[in-house]
């Protein structure tokens, strides 16, 4: 902050605002900050750019923000991302500004210049004591419904109680939601999944009436059953699934904590799938859009891996029920709701991979034998890297199904089809799942004596798939198989 404060114009008046202050209260570490000014707010945020040589990005032109970005920020050694947002005041005055936002914990102040006088007009520092969350004014988040959803996130993340005036602020906002924009709820949305607790957040988001109106796909999963080994309903089952998958994640973590592995379950996967900590951190560190995680994405596929059982509920002749072809429905609601979210066609295309492929470890390990090598390259031919997170949701989706019915050879049996999984992606990928191709087209035409087309591409993925299972090693034998299958 001192930086910044002798980076600015002399006689600028200027506050940080918001969780900044927050956080410094309850001795969290931010790297995005806020700061409000009367006037001038593109210009001094501009000039600040310049000294700090950070990136500087106008946003809003109407609400006067801005942002700088600074990327590479060494502190303590360590690389760090910082976002400095800058606004205009809503109002006239400091305190017009603070009473507009959406929390009293979001609505304190620090002055940048010395003294740097602490203003908290709202009593929000005594509401942080007392764990509360509750609204500015009457009117906070009627007046920008997408505060619903931060309240739930910041609720849980702070382990703040929300207060039953907010709740009922937060029913009356729910009708107004989807009225926001597409990107700005899905923004929000991102977080709540990046949360602590994502499954409670999605109980919390149904109970106060968000969820059927921003997700009714997966509003509608209340009270559908399942037969056995199925221990939930689909709803029930799919929050588990959430909070299965968080735990799965937090066992896998390089900075693993074994508290959180202090079940019998948890602890075997700890043992068999420990190894592969550094490159499942590498795997998640790389997103598909800089502003959304990984582990967002991967929750958001696991809330919409059942959605489809609304839909393709049937009861056969002995009374069980079934959901024939669940996942590809599944896959056109998870695209649906990609194409609302307005994500990249990347994270699109991953959500419905994930979605369309989830059973395939379940299947795999039907049979008492590990996959087959052939098996395997089928598994991530079809799949590519999102055979990671299926792997993932996979755990977490049968820790969920069976709950404390599950055995501990089934478990263990599990766990060995994902090890084998793993063990071809991560240690022979040159092997397993892409060997390098011994022939082309042209060889195969030349050879052969055939003619450009789709009997070509069949031929060479026939070929692929027999290197991968070690049937083919050489060229000769890939050109054999070749006219051993033209014939």
């Amino acid at each position: 902050m001192q930086q910044i404060y002798q980076a600015l114009p002399d006689g600028v008046e200027i506050y940080l605002v918001g969780g900044a202050v927050r956080d410094a209260l309850m001795g969290r570490i931010s790297h995005d900050f806020d700061f409000v000014l009367p006037k001038d707010t593109f210009k001094v945020t501009r000039k600040l750019a310049d000294v700090l040589g950070g990136a500087y990005f106008p946003l809003d032109e109407e609400r006067k923000t801005a942002r700088i970005v600074m990327n590479n920020t060494s502190i303590g050694g360590s690389q760090l991302r910082f976002k400095l947002d800058f606004a205009t005041f809503q109002g006239s005055t400091l305190v017009e500004d603070l009473s507009a936002r959406d929390f009293t914990v979001n609505a304190m102040a620090v002055d940048l210049r010395p003294p740097h006088g602490f203003f908290d007009p709202l009593n929000g520092a005594a509401d942080l004591v007392a764990r509360c969350l509750q609204a500015c004014s009457p009117t906070a988040l009627s007046s920008d419904p997408v505060r619903v959803l931060r309240a739930v996130r910041q609720a849980l993340d702070l382990n703040l109680k929300i207060m039953p005036e907010t709740i009922q602020q937060m029913r009356k906002a729910a009708d107004e939601l989807q009225k926001s924009s597409p990107e700005r709820i899905r923004d929000e949305f991102f977080n709540i999944l990046d949360g602590k607790q994502p499954d409670t957040a999605l109980q919390i988001l149904g109970q106060v009436g968000v969820l059927e109106r921003l997700l009714p796909e997966i509003s509608r999963l209340a009270g559908i059953r399942q037969s056995l080994p199925h221990v939930y309903d689909v709803f029930a089952h799919t929050l588990d699934g959430l909070h299965q998958l968080v735990a799965v994640l937090d066992t896998l973590a390089v900075q693993f904590d074994p508290d959180k592995a202090s079940s019998l379950m948890l602890g075997l996967l700890s043992l068999r799938l420990g190894r592969y900590r550094q490159q499942l951190h590498e795997h998640l560190d790389q997103r598909l859009n800089p502003e959304r995680s990984m582990r967002a994405l991967i929750l958001l596929a696991a809330l919409y891996h059942d959605a489809g059982k609304s839909a393709t509920q049937q009861v056969d002749e002995q009374g069980r029920l079934h959901f024939f072809d669940h996942e590809q429905v599944s896959e056109r609601l998870v695209f649906e709701c990609g194409e609302y979210f307005r994500l990249s066609n990347l994270e699109i295309d991953r959500l419905r991979r994930i979605v369309l492929h989830h059973m395939r470890p379940f299947h795999l390990g039907q049979s008492q034998a590990l996959p087959s090598k052939r098996a395997i390259y089928r598994f991530f031919r079809d799949s590519g890297p999102a055979g990671v997170d299926i792997c993932l949701l996979s755990m977490a989706d049968m820790l969920a199904t069976y709950g404390v019915t599950l055995r501990h050879e089934d478990w263990a049996h599990h766990l060995d089809v994902i090890r084998c999984l793993w063990e071809a992606w991560w240690e022979h990928p040159q092997e397993q799942v892409s060997p390098a191709r011994i022939v082309n087209g042209n060889d195969l035409m030349q050879e052969l004596g055939l003619q450009p087309g789709p009997q070509i591409g069949q031929l060479l993925d026939a070929i692929h798939e027999a290197q991968a299972a070690g049937e083919v090693t050489d060229r000769q034998q890939a050109l054999d198989l070749a006219r051993s299958n033209l014939s």
